[in-house]
């Protein structure tokens, strides 16, 4: 969509003087690292900033690189991921490594198109690593970009997202990409809030404790601490259902079923 040239000039002026003042520091701020980009970005997915930075920088003096990444065992990636939540997100990164070891001399490729193939990067990932790691001239858009495109400019909400990113292509600044973006993210979280606005976000977490992705990530989080655990002992802590996530787990390569001498089978995280 067309959109008036004053409009654009007004918003821009408006997100970087915010940013001027209220600019928030994060060491993934402090890298143009395309490798330490993607575990920031992926990080970041459903956790607040505050809570990567601790996280970010202990998997990034255990995993300073790619192939130390793609070198690792699962169960110690996963411990290193332990406290973000979502732990396929840890898996997927994990994955990509390796992908990207074998596939593209370990180098995180550049180009969104490229991204966008590997495990667990999707549109909003594909676009933001080179948008913060070379500041490429590209848009992309998440819940705070979203909320402040919607709010600022006038829009519906409900605008379809290929749509939405047209307009953000079209208020971006050229040659400003990574530090237009950063803006955003500050003025979205700081200033825009879901709260003072009342865009509600495209998605919304249920509620976490008791629910199936709890169970399955203090499982996890029980393995990841030992050699193995017996099923006896795994059904004692969480009840009969938990059979059935093991099961889960098990296909989607989290852990392994392993037959011993004991009265019942063990789990592991695979090594």
């Amino acid at each position: 969509m067309d959109l008036d040239r004053e409009k654009i000039e007004s918003l821009q002026a408006k997100v970087f003087a915010f940013y001027r003042d209220n600019k928030r520091r994060f060491p993934w701020r402090e890298t143009t690292d395309r490798y330490a980009v993607l575990v920031s970005e992926t990080m970041l997915q459903q956790t607040q900033a505050e809570r990567v930075v601790e996280k970010y920088l202990a998997w990034l003096e255990r995993f300073p690189d790619i192939r130390s990444l793609a070198d690792a065992s699962l169960k110690n990636v996963l411990a290193y991921w332990s406290g973000l939540g979502y732990n396929a997100r840890g898996q997927r990164l994990h994955r990509c490594a390796k992908i990207i070891v074998n596939d593209y001399g370990g180098v995180v490729p550049s180009l969104p198109e490229m991204l966008i193939s590997l495990p667990g990067i999707g549109g909003y990932t594909s676009r933001s690593v080179p948008i913060f790691a070379d500041n490429l001239d590209i848009a992309t858009v998440d819940t705070n970009i979203r909320r402040i495109l919607i709010h600022e400019l006038g829009l519906p909400e409900s605008m379809k997202p290929g749509e939405l990113l047209s307009v953000a292509g079209e208020v971006l600044p050229p040659g400003k990409s990574r530090d237009w973006h950063n803006a955003l993210m500050d003025y979205g979280a700081l200033c825009l809030t879901g709260g003072r606005t009342g865009i509600r976000p495209l998605s919304r977490q249920s509620k976490f404790k008791g629910s199936r992705r709890w169970y399955r990530g203090r499982v996890i989080k029980d393995l990841v601490k030992v050699e193995h655990m017996q099923l006896e002992e795994l059904t004692a802590r969480y009840g009969e259902k938990v059979a059935d996530i093991l099961l889960e787990l098990e296909a989607e390569g989290f852990v392994e079923r392993c037959e011993g001498k004991a009265p019942s089978p063990f789990y592991k995280i695979p090594e």
